[in-house]
């Protein structure tokens, strides 16, 4: 009979926070402070929300870590979820996993690589003229199938061993880190201006998008539009779309929960690894936007009308950066001649060990589902080298689709809203297991339990009821995308029924 494979436990606290924090940095901290700063208009809310988003994170993950202790195994969110509610909801975190949260990231990711990688290949840009086909609105651009071929690439790699994922997530994750703090350090020292601190600081925290919001007569109402309930969701609403760049440049980080069952000491290392990543990561992204601050204009210097908003205002500044490339426009005034090729370089490097972290970790969710029967059963199986290859390759076909599509950067809007519903869940389920199993084995409670939850269930219930005012159909879209699962769900339920689990995989 031939020997089981099992996981190997092959990662240690480093490798660990290396996949959170080569996760999570992405493309996004290089781009979204345009798109934020146009819609809060000064300096004070830009950075707040940054902070606040931080705040969340790490709050998120300390709580994470009591469920990743309780449960050391491969699936992180699916089996916390399983576990604290049912099946079902278990299964619907998966399926939206699978179908768009982590492979539309994952196709995103590897565009977002090409894009950059045609500043060196201009075949790559996605320029009209570089169009190879197109049927109907689907549209194929070279940059599309060197995003299929980074994916394969790395899916490949993946399936050699948990190794050879681990040592590219570290090698580029480390790379980045210094890049960015590189960047940094430059910024600050060589391009700084006091001039363009003390104007962009001039607006305090003054909030652009509460001076939209007027009572009967017109008047603008400014901070007063939190005081008043049929303004104060308006007000709220603007917030929140406002923090969705922040929001999702720091998504990702509970990748390391997906593959525990690999990582050394799990009750102890994979809570850890929560905590030092997400807290690198938020230092990391309030320092770059501080820099962003510090050596570009928040807008144009075209007046404080409505000119100063134009966007055909070519200005280095972080409103309108060409093409919102912030970080593009302030290495252009760090480095010279030399920015554009320097961002890009970092864009790619970013993008590259991100993939790489996604890939790996995401498979290990469809693995733990197919061992419940609720995926397809081939990719409950691991190969020679201890790897769920089967599942690699189904998330890397289907995320290739999404790269072919096209449609990927709005099939992302359209989870913003259940992402952070899933969050909700996950940590209201720490309330519910505490209540449910209070003999447990806990090897690690939720820091600051019960204040620290519960601060982040304010915060992200808050944004969440943002999201659903302001994002309405996108959220609902996000919904719908949710319910097609339950029939799924039932469809596996009922195959169960004849053919139920052994009891060793019950336990497992």
């Amino acid at each position: 009979m031939a020997e089981k494979v099992t996981f190997k436990q092959s990662l240690n606290l480093f490798d660990g926070t290396m996949i959170v924090a080569g996760s999570m940095i992405g493309s996004g901290i290089f781009i979204v402070a345009a798109d934020m700063t146009r819609q809060v208009g000064s300096a004070g809310w830009l950075i707040a929300l940054w902070v606040i988003t931080g705040l969340m994170t790490v709050f998120a993950a300390v709580t994470y870590g009591e469920l990743s202790s309780m449960f050391p195994k491969a699936g992180g969110q699916y089996v916390y979820l399983k576990e604290a509610y049912n099946p079902l909801l278990g299964f619907l975190y998966g399926w939206s996993f699978f179908s768009v949260i982590q492979t539309g990231t994952i196709a995103a990711v590897g565009v977002a690589f090409s894009k950059f990688a045609g500043y060196f290949i201009p075949a790559l840009t996605m320029d009209e003229k570089n169009l190879l086909f197109q049927l109907g609105p689907v549209k194929l651009f070279p940059a599309q199938l060197v995003s299929i071929l980074l994916i394969i690439f790395l899916t490949f790699i993946n399936t050699r061993g948990v190794k050879e994922g681990k040592l590219i997530q570290t090698i580029f994750t480390v790379v980045k880190l210094f890049s960015l703090f590189g960047l940094i350090v430059f910024g600050i020292l060589l391009a700084a201006k006091a001039d363009i601190w003390n104007a962009n600081w001039a607006t305090g925290f003054s909030m652009k998008f509460t001076e939209a919001v007027t009572d009967s007569s017109g008047a603008k109402l400014g901070w007063a539009a939190f005081r008043e309930p049929a303004t104060m969701m308006v007000a709220l609403g603007l917030i929140s779309g406002a923090m969705v760049g922040s929001v999702f440049s720091s998504v990702a980080w509970e990748n390391v929960t997906f593959i525990a069952g690999e990582i050394k000491n799990p009750k102890r290392n994979v809570g850890l690894s929560l905590f030092l990543g997400t807290l690198i990561v938020t230092v990391v992204y309030i320092l770059v936007n501080v820099m962003y601050i510090a050596v570009l204009p928040m807008i144009p210097s075209a007046g404080n009308g409505a000119a100063a908003y134009a966007p055909e205002v070519t200005t280095p500044n972080i409103a309108f950066a060409v093409q919102d490339r912030v970080a593009t426009a302030a290495a252009s005034t760090i480095f010279g001649g030399y920015s554009a090729a320097i961002i890009a370089i970092m864009i790619m490097i970013s993008t590259f060990g991100c993939n790489n972290g996604l890939i790996l970790s995401g498979a290990r969710v469809y693995y733990t589902m197919a061992k419940d029967k609720l995926f397809l059963p081939q990719a409950g199986t691991l190969n020679k080298n201890a790897v769920p290859q089967w599942a690699l390759w189904a998330q890397c076909i289907w995320a290739s689709i999404l790269c072919l599509s096209g449609q990927y950067g709005l099939l992302l809007d359209y989870v913003v809203f259940i992402t952070v519903v899933f969050y909700i869940l996950t940590i209201v389920g720490v309330f519910i297991l505490r209540k449910k199993r209070p003999d447990a084995e806990r090897p690690y409670k939720a820091f600051g339990y019960p204040l620290i939850p519960i601060i982040y269930l304010l915060m992200a219930g808050t944004l969440g009821v943002g999201l659903l005012y302001a994002k309405t159909k996108t959220s609902l879209f996000g919904l719908i995308i949710v319910i097609i699962g339950v029939p799924i769900y039932y469809y596996y339920a009922n195959k169960m029924k004849n053919n139920p689990l052994p009891p060793q995989e019950v336990a497992e």
